[in-house]
């Protein structure tokens, strides 16, 4: 499930975008300005940003420098009641991947919404071609082959799918919900004791020849999948 950064310092409108875009099936969180906006995204992973311009301690324009000087490529939709044609080109420069003018129409946010996610989706895939890696740990995702340095592991369509899922943001600690959201399908609906469950299943297969671990427990939060370093 695309993981979108929704920042305005209006609550309603805050709220209402939340509402609106989690409706959609996008998974949304929410904040008041633009130093939570920034500390969040160097805590986690987004998709995409829908960024107000016209925040009370930086403008929507230093975010995107921001991101963008730090080498964060995470695509922005800037929100702005800006009408004039320079200040929207200035956006662009400054970092944003696209602007929308208040005030909008909900079919049209959703639009430039799909547009860029499409887009960042398609950027990832091209990046991560048809392998991920993590240690001596390689993933073939178009033939679906998994080894571990010389040593083929089998692994069953949702075990690939969920190791898939976690390498993929490797280092960042990502929430139960949120794993079980994106392999199992949102809603998901069962028995949450069901990644752990599966999460045992990898661990066996990954760490069979005492092989440092990969997939680690964050209590009362969830999963990361990270190299353990002798």
């Amino acid at each position: 499930m695309d993981h979108l950064l929704v920042v305005d310092d209006d609550p309603e409108l805050l709220r209402f975008l939340l509402d609106d875009l989690q409706a959609e099936g996008w998974s949304c969180t929410g904040v008041l300005n633009g130093q939570e906006a920034l500390m969040r995204l160097r805590q986690e992973r987004f998709d995409l940003v829908v960024l107000d311009w016209g925040l009370p301690d930086f403008a929507g324009t230093e975010i995107c420098q921001r991101l963008r000087r730090s080498g964060d490529q995470t695509p922005v939709l800037m929100l702005t009641a800006r009408a004039d044609t320079g200040d929207r080109v200035m956006a662009l420069d400054m970092g944003a991947d696209d602007h929308l003018s208040k005030p909008f129409e909900i079919a049209e946010l959703h639009a430039r919404v799909r547009a860029l996610l499409r887009r960042g989706n398609y950027q990832r895939q091209r990046s991560d071609g048809d392998c991920l890696q993590l240690g001596n740990l390689t993933m073939a995702l178009l033939t679906r082959q998994v080894h571990r340095g010389e040593r083929a592991i089998n692994l069953s369509q949702r075990e690939f799918d969920l190791l898939a899922f976690l390498v993929r943001r490797a280092g960042e600690v990502i929430p139960r919900q949120e794993i079980l959201d994106g392999v199992w399908g949102s809603p998901f609906v069962g028995d949450p004791n069901t990644l752990d469950v599966y999460v045992g299943y990898l661990r066996r297969k990954l760490e069979s020849s005492d092989e440092p671990r990969l997939l680690h427990t964050v209590r009362g939060v969830g999963f990361m999948a990270r190299e353990e370093l002798h």
